[in-house]
């Protein structure tokens, strides 16, 4: 993946990544109470791996990103330091 910034002065682009974070403040500490911070990173990762591996996007032609990953890496490993196959979710992960 590659680190871009947004334009200055160019409000509009950060839209997508607002998204997101407020998808991620639903999905988490506006319906969850955790004690500790650690509950909050455990729930954190499994919402990560959930949308890595389940949630299909128009975006990637209605794959999971973790199989448009994969697709990428097949047609050119050189754009990926190591192999997303690996990362396949086990049945009790």
């Amino acid at each position: 993946m590659e680190h871009r910034l947004t334009k200055p002065a160019h409000p509009w682009t950060t839209g997508q990544a607002k998204r997101t974070n407020r998808t991620i403040k639903e999905a988490t500490v506006q319906r969850y109470h955790y004690q500790t911070t650690d509950e909050l990173s455990e729930h954190l990762q499994a919402l990560v791996r959930a949308h890595h591996h389940a949630k299909r996007l128009q975006t990637l032609r209605g794959l999971t990103p973790h199989e448009f990953a994969c697709a990428q890496w097949q047609k050119n490993p050189a754009i990926l330091t190591r192999d997303p196959t690996h990362l396949t979710m086990a049945l009790y992960n």
